[in-house]
Order: structure tokens, then sequence, then C-alpha cells
């Protein structure tokens, strides 16, 4: 909901909820509005914390399972969003909405210190309206990639829209498929990854990742699978090859949540994190042993995370017709795949 250019969101205490107010909010909060509980701790101060109507000025304050939690955002800092020229891949778009094939590099709607050159700047130049349920540097926003995840988006146009697809995603109900390329043989055998705690083999070779994600205590700008007072999400995946002489796999994952950062938090606590990953994937020296230049190349200097959202599918909020989309890989992610294909060498 937006008022005034003020978005205000409602926030609903689950389950076992942390004792303060401010961690309570921050790990309840839909993840698409990354409220961090250091800003919620500052809204509360300010008096932009609510329930039924009074405002709660401590953010240590007691909360109860069930409690309905209004909060206030102010306009969010980043200038006015102004329409762009951008060279943007459509694969679909009505008077509803539009879906757009992200490239990577591109980031997705303005930040404070990133107020142009976004993708949100292309579409509102592109489009004569997006729907306004949110803030003015999120309209039209439903959803989000990460700046280096290339792939489908879906944007809404309209308010009706809008509140149709984000009710969608909430329960769930959106089919994400991405393709990913990981160091490591996932599945390969009982050490790896479907034998480890917090992860399972299903049926038909698809493996089950649940842990937990929260910031990180290490790092506050990189999230974590943590024990405690993370958000609870899955994560699963099929193998689709194993190149064993390059000892790194193709997969398919797919979301059952939809956190921060999720598979490329999961794979990584999991012992199998993204190439390319520069946050996420620590580099050994020890796993190039034994790979020619070429592929050592193709895989340590491979520029940003390999995953691509390829696959995307929802029901329209006004027609109820069944959507399904599909963006093929990138070149830089097919060039990478090729090479790992033609890897020789033997992994030692």
């Amino acid at each position: 909901m937006n008022l005034d250019n003020r978005e205000v969101v409602v926030v609903e205490v689950g389950e076992n909820p942390p004792k303060r107010l401010d961690k309570a909010l921050a790990l309840f909060a839909p993840d698409r509005m990354g409220l961090s509980r250091t800003r919620i701790a500052k809204l509360i101060r300010d008096g932009k914390v609510s329930c039924q109507g009074e405002a709660e000025l401590l953010p240590d304050k007691a909360v109860e399972k069930g409690q309905q939690w209004t909060i206030l955002l102010d306009e969010d800092g980043v200038g006015e969003t102004l329409p762009e020229k951008i060279d943007l891949d459509i694969r679909y778009e009505d008077s509803e909405l539009i879906v757009v094939n992200k490239p990577a590099g591109l980031v997705v709607h303005p930040a404070p210190g990133n107020r142009q050159g976004t993708l949100l700047n292309g579409l509102l130049h592109h489009c004569k309206g997006l729907s306004q349920v949110r803030s003015p540097s999120m309209s039209g926003i439903v959803h989000r990639l990460d700046k280096d995840t290339s792939g489908l988006l879906v944007a809404a146009k309209s308010d009706r829209s809008h509140l149709g697809l984000a009710q969608q995603f909430a329960k769930r109900l959106v089919d994400r498929r991405y393709t990913a390329v990981v160091r490591g043989l996932p599945g390969a055998s009982a050490s790896m990854l479907g034998r480890r705690e917090g992860s399972e083999i299903e049926g038909g070779g698809v493996i089950r990742m649940e842990g937990k994600i929260g910031r990180s205590d290490r790092d506050r700008k990189k999230m974590a699978v943590k024990l405690r007072n993370g958000k609870w999400a899955v994560t699963r995946l099929r193998v689709k090859e194993h190149f064993i002489a390059a000892h790194a796999s193709l997969l398919e994952c797919w979301l059952e949540t939809g956190r921060t950062h999720q598979i490329r938090v999961h794979l990584a606590h999991f012992g199998h994190p993204l190439v390319g990953d520069r946050v996420y994937g620590r580099r050994h020296p020890a796993e190039f042993i034994g790979l020619g230049g070429e592929i050592r190349t193709a895989v340590s200097d491979f520029e940003r995370q390999a995953l691509h959202a390829g696959t995307l599918g929802f029901v329209h909020p006004v027609t109820g017709e069944r959507m399904e989309f599909a963006a093929e890989l990138p070149n830089d992610m097919k060039e990478l795949v090729n090479a790992l294909r033609s890897c020789g060498a033997k992994f030692r």
C-alpha cells in the first residue's frame, strides 16, 4: 500500500517470535521489503510502528504470536526515479504486466548511490505506467533478481495485478526455476550433498536443502544459514549433468521460499557454491589441481555467479490464464558449460 509517497507494511507475528519487537518484525517482514532490524528499530523510535492504531516507541517491546503490526515507511531517499531508454528483452507484455529477461549486470531498481541505469528506469521509459503499490523507487517491482543473476522477471503495470502477483508469491504458487553451475559433484556419493544434515534426497533424484536464512553475524552485508533468528527457507535441486573431470555440476534449482540470496547461500552452505560467486564461494587452489589451463581459466575467471532464472510460471492475476515463460542460457553461461563438457583432464 502506498500513501502520499509513503509505504505501509503490515507484518503478522508468526510462530516462536523473538522477544523484542524490532527483531520480530525483521524476522517476519516480507523479504522483498529489505527491512533490517536496525532500520526497524529507528522506525519504532520515530513513531512509525503501531499495533491496533497505537504507536509503539520501544524497540524491545515484548511481542506475541498473531499480533499485526503496521510499519509506515517514509520515502526511501533515492530521489526521483526517471525514465531512461534501456534496451529490454521483453518476453511478454499486456496492459496489466510485463515479463522481461534481465541480463546479468543490470540492477533491478534504484537504491541510494545507484539512481540510474536500472531495470526500473528502463521500464518507466517503455511503459505508460507501473503499479504504485510500493514506493516510487519500487514502482511495479513484484520480485527481484540479484544484479549478477540473469533471467526472467515479471513487473506489474496496475495495482490489481501487483497485489494478485504478490499474493501468488506469498503463497508460493509461482514456479521459478534456475539453471546453476556449481563447484563439486552434489549427490555423486554418500558424502556429498543429499546426505548432510539439513538436506535429503527425495523421489526422482531431487535434493531438498533446508536451512533458516538471516543476516550473517560476521558480515551484515551477507546472508547465512542460521540456527536461530533466521527465516525458514527450502531450495530443491536436480543434477542435470556432472562434469567429473572438472569437478563441477550443472543443476536445476527451484524455490519453495524466496529469501534474499537463497540459492547462493544454501548451495554454499552445503558445500557446492556457484561458480563465479565472489561473495559466498571461496576459492581454494587445490580445487584446480589437475585441470588444464583453459578449463581452470573458464572456472576461476567466470565474472559473476553462474545462476540464470530460466523458467517463470504464474497465473495471470486478471485473466486467470496460466502463463509459462522460458529464457535460454545467456552466452557466458553457455560458454562455461561447453568448456566444462570439453574438459579432458582428470580431477584429483
